[in-house]
């Protein structure tokens, strides 16, 4: 970029964005709404009108954010992160409960979810303490315990809602930050071990009873067929029936009859895979992975710290969804509740999800601006 990105105008600012990741969205998105139809058994208001605008508004959104300054995202890094934890504390205290967990904060003109909007503010913070530490103190005490505040204070909070699904995401995203921001070998081998240690402590005591059911059910998939292991096997059965190219547009069975559970949502996976089989299942795939690919394609081309490891921490937090739902939907992991992003129904993971693309954007098109080196929290 010959120019400073600052000094362009609008027009040539939405000229330097780059496009290819605002249509690869556009295509997975549009997945989405005719999967939704299909699964609502051609119902446009039954959620693929609903699908439809909030893709078109969210998409308007990730553009907004794209332009913005990536300097007003380094300065809110940190006060974004406290204003998330504050409402993931507002949940515990006052949080609204659906179908047994408390995830929500009803704000009277809209219901929230904290722990989505942590998962963007998590790796702006993290991102931000590593462009302020000095790279020789990644490994060192200061920089290891300052991570670990970032990434597991929340975490602890999301996992007493309980959300199984969006703790292992954010834990999982947060160790690849601090794995990505060049930490020592030897306290990386050392966490390991003990993460081994912790992990059957965890599943005894760190549990509540149901998700010790998941993950048991997920180990003998045979245990429960009606109850636990109903949706896994119901799944399983629908992927396999749509056979090499599928049973064509609106024609699954599973899904009109109602025997997969959640179809439309964290399940919608398997429509695609009834209706258009494995061809439709990799093709998909492929969208997604061309997704990833070009967001670590947009890290490489970036010197600063603090947005090469924002693109790389938001493509991590996009690839857990897909990796963690697809795994779910084949019985390759437990059943966690994690949408598929931009094809599942819901409009806060599909906020959460264009506003993390917007930054990557963002990140990429102001690529040349020298960010300061501020003192950091903990230094």
């Amino acid at each position: 970029m010959s120019h400073h990105a600052t000094n362009r105008t609008l027009f040539g600012k939405l000229v330097d964005i780059n496009w290819l990741l605002p249509v690869l969205i556009l295509l997975i998105g549009s997945i989405g709404i005719a999967t939704i139809y299909s699964a609502t058994g051609g119902g446009w208001n039954l959620g693929a009108k609903q699908h439809f605008v909030r893709l078109m508004v969210g998409m308007l959104f990730m553009l907004l954010i794209a332009l913005t300054d990536i300097r007003v995202w380094y300065a809110m890094a940190y006060p974004g992160f406290i204003c998330a934890l504050i409402l993931l504390v507002g949940v515990e205290l006052v949080g609204v409960s659906v179908n047994g967990a408390q995830r929500w904060l009803d704000l009277g003109f809209v219901r929230i979810q904290p722990s989505e909007l942590m998962k963007l503010a998590a790796v702006l913070a993290l991102a931000r303490f590593y462009h302020d530490l000095p790279h020789w103190r990644v490994s060192k005490p200061v920089g290891i315990i300052g991570a670990l505040i970032i990434v597991f204070i929340p975490v602890a909070l999301i996992l007493h809602q309980p959300d199984l699904g969006t703790s292992i995401m954010l834990a999982a995203t947060g160790v690849t930050i601090i794995f990505l921001a060049g930490i020592n070998w030897r306290v990386i081998i050392s966490s390991v071990i003990m993460a081994a240690i912790a992990v059957p402590l965890f599943f005894a005591y760190g549990l509540k009873e149901y998700q010790r059911a998941r993950i048991l059910t997920f180990l003998d998939p045979e245990r429960d067929p009606t109850g636990a292991s109903y949706h896994i096997i119901q799944s399983k059965i629908a992927l396999g029936s749509g056979g090499v190219s599928g049973k064509g547009f609106m024609q699954g069975t599973q899904a009109a009859l109602k025997y997969v559970p959640e179809n439309r949502t964290d399940f919608i996976f398997t429509v695609i895979g009834e209706e258009f089989g494995l061809i439709g299942g990799l093709s998909t795939m492929a969208l997604y992975i061309l997704i990833i690919g070009v967001c670590f394609w947009l890290a490489g081309s970036i010197k600063q710290v603090f947005s090469r490891l924002l693109i790389m921490g938001l493509a991590v937090t996009f690839s857990l969804y897909v990796l963690i739902n697809l795994a779910m939907v084949m019985g390759l992991a437990p059943v966690v509740g994690v949408p598929l992003p931009l094809i599942s129904y819901g409009g806060t993971v599909m906020m959460t999800v264009l506003a993390g693309f917007g930054i990557i954007l963002s990140a990429h098109l102001y690529r040349e601006i020298e960010l300061p080196r501020g003192s950091g929290l903990l230094l």
